[in-house]
């Protein structure tokens, strides 16, 4: 932990906040990377905290205890009843007060020079939102797995916070570090986006004039879902929500966000064909089943067999969930608000 006698007057003040539900397995873990980073400026640190049905809130309780008397990073809590992640992010925003805010999950485990890193960044692009790469890591085979999906081309396609890359402009990035000022011209996150409202809030962003940046300097470890039920309910719901984003703001769409949707019904199309009229129309759902076990092939370079043999599952029910999910979402998701009657998040 940085000394706060040595705390250089130019480096900004920054708050963290994490909205955080059933998260007993990696809160402390996460809460420690954020106060051991390598940054000079003063930090707070604060959970939203839902629910949950876990040690959660005993743990937060704990990290509150144990930074009570240090005057150079700090952990507060505030509630959030619905745990609905942009509610907490609204509360949390709200309780903070300094004028970088650093998104964390609390299952996110930051580089330790993140916040230094960003805040570089911030005033080197002058944009409103900079962010890297989501470093998917697992502890066991299957979560190995699904690391290897998340972070191929095959599996998410060309997403940079994903995959890596070039430094530069884009349409969203991971998690995020904001200037205050920003956050609260678009009045915080809109809480009907119960999932994606990232995306939802970068979009508002880059439609203010604002600049998103992706970094690969900035990375956060992620520990992927640990079952195939729990995978595929998270990219349904990711699916769902980006359906969503398309309807809120019409010109947020791109091709990429509609391969799975496409995917999932030519291979529904060509099953059905191949049962009933003719064997040709298994072509379709052989070829998708070839080209996911050729792509889990460089995917899961380096890893135990156990773990290869089960990227095409993984691969699979995040490519079909999420089609699935994008198909089936209903306009009763969420409707168009204004910005007058979306609650502003100033203190």
């Amino acid at each position: 932990m940085t000394s706060a006698e040595n705390q250089p007057a130019s480096l900004p003040a920054v708050s963290v906040i994490m909205p955080v539900l059933n998260e007993e397995r990696y809160l402390r873990a996460s809460v420690r990377h954020i106060l051991e980073q390598d940054y000079a400026g003063q930090l707070e640190v604060v959970i939203a905290l839902g629910p949950s049905t876990d040690r959660t809130a005993e743990i937060a309780a704990e990290l509150v205890a144990e930074t009570a008397g240090n005057s150079w990073g700090r952990v507060h809590t505030v509630p959030n009843p619905t745990g609905r992640t942009p509610a907490g992010l609204n509360a949390a925003i709200k309780a903070s007060r300094h004028p970088v805010v650093v998104r964390v999950d609390g299952h996110g485990m930051l580089s330790p020079d993140y916040i230094a890193t960003a805040v570089r960044l911030l005033d080197e692009t002058g944009a409103a939102n900079v962010g890297g790469i989501m470093h998917a890591e697992g502890e066991n085979d299957w979560e190995k797995a699904v690391a290897a999906a998340m972070t191929s081309r095959i599996g998410v396609g060309n997403a940079a916070f994903h995959t890596g890359g070039a430094a530069g402009e884009a349409e969203t990035v991971y998690l995020g570090v904001f200037r205050r000022a920003v956050l609260e011209q678009q009045g915080g996150y809109n809480e009907e986006f119960i999932r994606a409202q990232d995306w939802e809030l970068n979009y508002r962003i880059r439609e203010a004039g604002g600049r998103i940046w992706f970094s690969p300097e900035l990375l956060v470890s992620y520990r992927p879902r640990p079952s195939v039920r729990a995978l595929a309910k998270q990219y349904r719901n990711y699916g769902r929500w980006r359906h969503v984003v398309a309807r809120y703001h019409a010109g947020s769409i791109n091709l990429r966000y509609l391969a799975a949707p496409t995917a999932l019904l030519a291979i529904a199309a060509g099953t059905v064909l191949g049962a009933a009229v003719t064997p040709w129309g298994f072509v379709v759902p052989a070829g998708y089943l070839a080209a996911i076990a050729a792509g889990s092939l460089p995917a899961g370079k380096g890893l135990p067999a156990r773990a290869r043999l089960r990227i095409p599952v993984a691969l699979a029910t995040m490519h079909m969930s999420w089609g699935w999910g994008y198909l089936t979402s209903p306009r009763r998701l969420a409707h168009r608000v204004t910005a007058s009657r979306r609650e502003p998040v100033t203190p």
